[in-house]
């Protein structure tokens, strides 16, 4: 009975009239001499394979033997704060109103406890810096993520340099759907959609910004996007996609590395270029050169089906968030000229999680 309800379900989720043009079947796309068609099984092996060994990777190689040397000789210190002595009344305080709870439960606590309101205060003071992740840890994360993108950056200009959809979009159309996956088109894939597991997999143990759940959406989102191109051998404008998004991300975290690490003078330089290329890639070419070509472009050569739609409008999600941090990224640059730094009364998020001077030493 389960056999047959899973076949049954399989059947009608792979139906090819939605995943595949008209007149299409999945036979049609089974590889052979000549092409090399992306293999869906392919996306649930490799990548989360790859995910759960860059973790450890991340946390016991890099973060240990390199980021932390790093951090070092930049003048961050790893201080780690004292400890608050367990306390199961003030702890039960501390969960239910974290760092601020009203002054009468403090004396409420105080008398309980037979503490004076000042020891009460230090107390969660204590507790409240346990939770507080450093400038160490977050120089740490950051390198770890401009490593990445930084190498993917390059080996994806390695990859795409002789392709002609590079030079040429209309190429992600012509002969659609019969497009081989070369083996550095596999590798850009595999790499990439790893990335963003690992990414998703620890998005919740890693520094808890104001855009969590924006930055946690834009995950899924992305993955989604790669795993919609791939599986219906849209991989050309895939790598497109990839491509035009990896470049800001380096400037991006070099700018919050040197913020975290007292180098005000020079995020403020890399912040500019960040901010240039964030605006010229995200909302300018990846608009108007890709999104318009799968809008535009696309049905006039190759014919719609339901899976193309719902591709399209990930892409466009993928936009509206662009739209979103470039709005912050913009309140960042007028506060800039305002005041001559580069500041935000946020708490980071994810194109503007620069820091951000007065942020810190509030936190600090």
């Amino acid at each position: 009975m389960a056999a047959w309800v899973w076949h049954s379900f399989s059947a009608w989720f792979w139906n090819p009239s939605v995943w595949l043009p008209p007149n299409y079947d999945w036979k049609d796309l089974v590889p052979n001499e000549k092409v090399r068609y992306a293999n869906w099984a392919d996306l649930w092996t490799y990548p989360i394979g790859m995910a759960l060994l860059a973790i450890p990777l991340r946390f016991l190689v890099l973060n240990k033997l390199v980021y932390n040397k790093i951090a070092l000789a930049v003048g961050l210190r790893n201080i780690k704060p004292r400890p608050a002595a367990p306390n199961e009344i003030l702890e039960s305080l501390f969960s239910h109103y974290k760092s601020n709870p009203p002054e009468e439960e403090i004396r409420r606590c105080a008398s309980k406890l037979d503490w004076s309101v000042r020891k009460v205060e230090r107390w969660l003071r204590q507790r409240t810096a346990m939770n507080h992740i450093s400038k160490f840890t977050k120089f740490m994360e950051c390198s770890w993520q401009c490593t990445y993108y930084t190498f993917i950056f390059v080996y994806g200009l390695y990859v795409m340099w002789g392709k002609s959809w590079f030079w040429d979009i209309l190429y992600c159309w012509y002969d659609y759907p019969h497009h081989s996956v070369d083996d550095d088109v596999w590798w850009y894939y595999m790499i990439s959609l790893s990335f963003y597991w690992c990414m998703t997999f620890t998005h919740f143990f890693e520094v808890r910004r104001k855009d969590f759940w924006q930055m946690f959406f834009h995950h899924l989102v992305t993955i989604a996007l790669i795993t919609f191109s791939w599986t219906c051998n849209l991989t050309r404008i895939g790598t497109l996609v990839l491509i035009v998004h990896d470049c800001a991300d380096i400037p991006l975290q070099l700018s919050k590395m040197s913020i975290y690490s007292g180098h005000k003078a020079f995020c403020d330089v890399v912040f500019t270029i960040f901010a240039l290329l964030w605006i010229i890639t995200r909302v300018g070419i990846y608009p108007i050169w890709i999104v318009y070509s799968t809008a535009i472009d696309a049905p006039t050569i190759v014919p719609m089906f339901p899976a193309y739609y719902i591709f399209n409008g990930l892409l466009i999600v993928l936009l509206v968030l662009h739209v979103y941090w470039t709005y912050l990224i913009l309140r960042i640059i007028a506060s800039t000229l305002q005041k001559g730094s580069v500041e935000d009364n946020r708490s980071s998020s994810d194109p503007s999680d620069i820091s951000f001077e007065d942020d810190e030493r509030k936190r600090n």
